[in-house]
């Protein structure tokens, strides 16, 4: 498949399954709890610092050199991790969803790749496609 052909059907397949729109609230919600821990936070004194630890929390880095110390603040840090994990899920479930509907369509060419793959592997050469087909 062409590289065009494929972007397109990565980016349909996020559209069908409504992760556009799941990541753009993400990406909203992030801003505005960097935003609200800003406001709320004493500790944190910019809103890049405000962005830094909302990014460290959703990563689930959580470098430490900057805490959420009151009660409101630790609440949204919490929700914007649980957040943030969900978002990572849903981003794997439907890419690799994609995959699969890549290897139906394509799937002489995706054969002819695995096997080629195989042919080159040392390991795999001492053994037969048959004999793990087998175990």
């Amino acid at each position: 498949m062409r590289r065009k052909k494929i972007r397109r059907m990565l980016i349909n397949t996020f559209k069908t399954a409504g992760a556009d729109k799941i990541i753009g609230a993400y990406i909203v919600t992030f801003f505005v709890f960097a935003l609200a821990i800003w406001i709320w936070e004493p500790g944190i004194g910019s809103y890049i610092d405000s962005l830094w630890f909302c990014f460290a929390s959703a990563t689930s880095i959580g470098y430490g050199d900057i805490v959420a110390v009151t009660f409101l603040g630790r609440v949204l840090t919490v929700i914007l991790s649980v957040y943030s994990i969900a978002v990572i899920a849903i981003i794997t479930a439907v890419i690799t969803g994609f995959l699969w509907i890549w290897l139906v369509l394509e799937r002489t060419a995706a054969c002819r790749s695995f096997l080629w793959t195989w042919s080159i592997c040392p390991k795999c050469q001492r053994r037969s496609l048959n004999s793990f087909r087998s175990e």
